[in-house]
């Protein structure tokens, strides 16, 4: 499978502050890429370096093949960015905010677009509302518009879905899976641990490095399951691994006879086994 993005040995300084360190990476064509770890980890520092709005201290980075400094221009055409915080004219309607974006890149056919955008972002009946009025979360879902008129190949979104309501957070996430099945790259940033899920393969990045690079299944394998049973009215537990094999083995110890008359499993959450992720990495390099 083609990669829509590589980095090569990329680290980013700021003085003395290393943001980024040694970073390799590829993100195939057609994936939702997940960038998770906690606030000050490099996320968004990575995002922009990605879309060329800062330059690399060392190492490279391609982008559907390009270089996001040298080929800019050419790469523009064909990458979406949405910032963590949405950049938009508040006294402009969301429609028109979108043919303002759309307008910058030259799209054409521009106003039937604008509103097949917002008809995809669920959004028609909003169309002509100013911006202001608009909560937080459908700001989001504009900016997500604008990111997307001129029908980008790859598109970067920075915390999409932080401080918006439960509700808009599942349409956000669906709306990105029709993109994804339509053959755009999403490399999506969070700090929310739970989205992991969500995505096809998620890197986890720490004070500038990464930490795991995995599927969300395999990551929850990392973790470990508590199971429950009652055996002749008296509560028994036992910690094991998260894998279908542990599990295995641990039923064929009990044999599943008669008198274990219920079981329950309660695995790690992916908050805490990506924090303990971190933080194992981080005991290792400072002992080490």
């Amino acid at each position: 499978m083609t990669n829509a993005v590589e980095i090569d040995h990329l680290s980013k300084d700021y003085g003395k502050l290393r943001a980024l360190d040694n970073i390799i990476l590829s993100v195939p064509q057609g994936a939702i890429y997940g960038l998770v770890g906690p606030n000050g980890a490099g996320k968004t520092t990575l995002i922009k370096t990605l879309v060329g709005t800062l330059k690399p201290t060392t190492g490279s980075v391609k982008v559907l093949g390009l270089d996001p400094l040298q080929d800019k221009w050419k790469l523009r055409k064909h990458i979406g960015y949405m910032p963590q915080t949405a950049a938009l004219y508040d006294d402009l309607s969301a429609k028109k905010n979108i043919l303002f974006f759309g307008a910058a890149q030259n799209v054409p056919d521009l106003e039937k677009k604008a509103d097949d955008i917002l008809a995809f972002a669920e959004l028609t009946d909003r169309g002509n509302d100013l911006v202001r009025t608009f909560s937080g979360g459908m700001k989001k879902r504009v900016s997500l518009c604008c990111a997307l008129i001129h029908q980008p190949k790859i598109v970067f979104l920075d915390e999409p879905t932080a401080a918006i309501d439960p509700h808009l957070k599942i349409e956000s996430w669906n709306l990105f899976r029709k993109l994804a099945k339509s053959g755009v790259t999403l490399f999506i940033s969070t700090h929310l641990m739970d989205e992991a899920l969500l995505c096809d393969k998620v890197t986890i990045l720490g004070n500038g490095k990464i930490i795991a690079v995995d599927t969300p299944q395999k990551l929850l394998e990392r973790g470990k399951t508590k199971l429950k049973y009652s055996e002749n009215g008296e509560v028994k537990e036992s910690i094991l691994d998260s894998t279908p094999e542990s599990l295995a083995n641990e039923l064929q110890k009990l044999g599943l006879n008669q008198n274990i008359t219920s079981i329950s499993l309660q695995p790690d959450n992916i908050e805490n086994i990506v924090l303990g992720i971190i933080g194992e990495k981080q005991n290792s390099e400072s002992t080490g």
